[in-house]
């Protein structure tokens, strides 16, 4: 993570685009390895299952567990304050992806095959890039200016 928001802070791009890009492909390579092995062992559902639950996992305990470290144990009765003001659409953006994929399964029958493959590869692409141009105050000013430097 350290050498991810260095490069990031060299070439001028945030540390949530990085997260949102170098960073979380990085922790869902195992998880897209995975994937591959059970389809190709016939158990789709496996793999859909297996990809839901991580990031369940990843939102409410990554999330969850050190929040609750430092507000109960750390520094108990303090509260961890989010400073970024976009936080409303990330979570637009990923409520929208699930209503997608909801969506696009029913269309396609529930049938994982190529054509649902590409469809999810375009939407998240297009994902990404929304969520990129919000993160650089492109869409508008939700990201707080992180640590000015004269270099």
């Amino acid at each position: 993570v350290w050498m991810i928001t260095v490069i990031g802070s060299t070439f001028g791009i945030p540390d949530t685009v990085m997260g949102l890009t170098f960073i979380a492909a990085g922790v869902s390579v195992p998880d897209a390895l995975s994937g591959i092995a059970v389809v190709k062992e016939g158990h789709g559902d496996m793999a859909v299952s297996n990809a839901i639950g991580s990031n369940v996992f990843d939102i409410l305990v990554c999330l969850g567990v050190p929040w609750f470290c430092k507000t109960v144990i750390i520094e108990p009765g303090s509260i961890v304050e989010v400073t970024h003001k976009g936080i409303l659409y990330s979570t637009l953006t990923l409520f929208s992806t699930v209503i997608f994929l909801i969506v696009a399964s029913h269309i396609n029958n529930w049938k994982l095959d190529r054509k649902y493959g590409i469809i999810l590869l375009v939407w998240y692409f297009v994902v990404m890039i929304f969520a990129s141009l919000y993160e650089t105050n492109v869409l508008g000013n939700f990201n707080p200016v992180e640590c000015e430097s004269d270099y």
